[in-house]
């Protein structure tokens, strides 16, 4: 019997998207979010080509478009000389990968997905809903109406991934990331406004590039740090700024000076393991719930999309356990290919002594065109049954 009815748990990225993809496919959804209001913490966003064709297709990327931010390049420099290494160029992503390259604050993404979710008549958001036991029993008895479906959206601490037998856990990754937004006036005139800038350096790396919306730079720090606990982000005290400044030590003075302008949140960075992803029944789990990964890619929020815009697509070919079947081995491969990456990439930005001058030699013989080509694989990709929703 096909879907008709689904429960979302979470109004995140992959919550709305999913709610979203299945209203185009004529399947209605109850998203229940235990926040009272939606207030979407973090800071930068990049959205690559293979989730802006998503967004297009649920009618999304044109507010977004007229808000973010379209780099020239994602550019790799040294953290010590600021000398630009190597750069992918991207103000061409609509002519080799068929959509845009934007940048933009994750409030701004998710305040579009919001009004489109409240206004379309198959979706149904519920803020302040919290759900102890998501069980599918639990959900029904809530919903207006029974659902076929549970989907868990509930991100890297989901709760409700605990209904689903050897469901995968979060563990911390070995990495801290600070975050924070500097003013157009704090920042300073060597941060490059056309690109997205990764500054390497030894067991650490600079994230920043413009934010159109909000009017100024997005910053993320990340380096190999102690763990904070269950905490997704917390206000960093004195002894988290002094890690944060001996992480960066040897980093130009001008990076550093970076830092004294803001007050950053402080993340300790948490991936989920391997591990089922539904019940074989009526409970599936999406997004960071199901695999969150480390941010050397660029790709968490790309995956969120994804996954809700496929999921839909095989919900409304096959009935629920056939599909998430389908879904999961489909996925999976592609998952597991872009972890790898990331873990290279890590690798890459982290690297020093003779490893770092041999990253830097090789860099210098890649053409622009030849690492855009590595790129080919991510972001030219085309969600399954993405069509149907166009």
């Amino acid at each position: 019997m096909p879907v008709q009815h689904a429960a979302i748990i979470g109004a995140g990225i992959a919550g709305l998207t999913a709610a979203l993809a299945l209203a185009r496919q004529g399947i209605s959804s109850e998203i229940f979010e235990q926040a009272e209001v939606l207030v979407e913490v973090g800071a930068g966003l990049q959205i690559s080509p293979n989730a802006a064709r998503c967004l297009d297709a649920l009618d999304v990327l044109a507010p977004l478009t007229a808000q973010w931010r379209e780099p020239s390049r994602v550019a790799l420099a040294s953290g010590a000389s600021l000398r630009q290494v190597a750069y992918v160029p991207v103000n061409n992503a609509r002519e080799r990968w068929g959509a845009p390259y934007g940048v933009l604050h994750r409030a701004t993404l998710q305040s579009e997905l919001k009004s489109a979710v409240q206004s379309n008549p198959l979706c149904m958001l519920k803020l302040g809903a919290r759900i102890d036991r998501a069980s599918h029993a639990a959900v029904s008895a809530i919903c207006e109406k029974t659902p076929d479906v549970v989907i868990c959206c509930d991100g890297v601490w989901s709760h409700s991934r605990r209904q689903v037998e050897g469901a995968p856990e979060a563990r911390f990754s070995g990495n801290i990331a600070w975050r924070f937004v500097l003013s157009s006036e704090d920042a300073p005139s060597f941060l490059d406004r056309e690109a997205v800038t990764a500054y390497m350096g030894t067991q650490a790396h600079l994230i920043a590039y413009p934010l159109r919306d909000v009017g100024g730079f997005n910053l993320v720090a990340i380096a190999a740090g102690a763990s904070a606990g269950e905490a997704w982000h917390t206000e960093v005290d004195s002894s988290w700024k002094s890690a944060l400044e001996r992480h960066f030590s040897g980093w130009n003075p001008q990076l550093k000076q970076l830092f004294a302008h803001a007050t950053p949140t402080f993340w300790p960075l948490y991936e989920v393991g391997e591990g089922s992803w539904h019940n074989s029944k009526d409970m599936i789990v999406i997004g960071d719930a199901a695999h969150a990964m480390m941010p050397f890619s660029a790709q968490g929020a790309a995956m969120a999309i994804e996954d809700a815009v496929e999921l839909a697509t095989f919900l409304a070919e096959l009935p629920a356990a056939e599909a998430f079947a389908a879904f999961v081995a489909h996925r999976r491969p592609r998952l597991a290919k872009l972890k790898k990456r990331g873990q290279f990439n890590k690798f890459a930005y982290h690297a020093s002594g003779p490893v770092r001058l041999g990253r830097d030699l090789v860099l210098a013989f890649r053409s622009p065109a030849s690492l855009a080509a590595d790129m080919d694989w991510i972001y030219s990709y085309h969600a399954h049954g993405l069509e149907k929703l166009q």
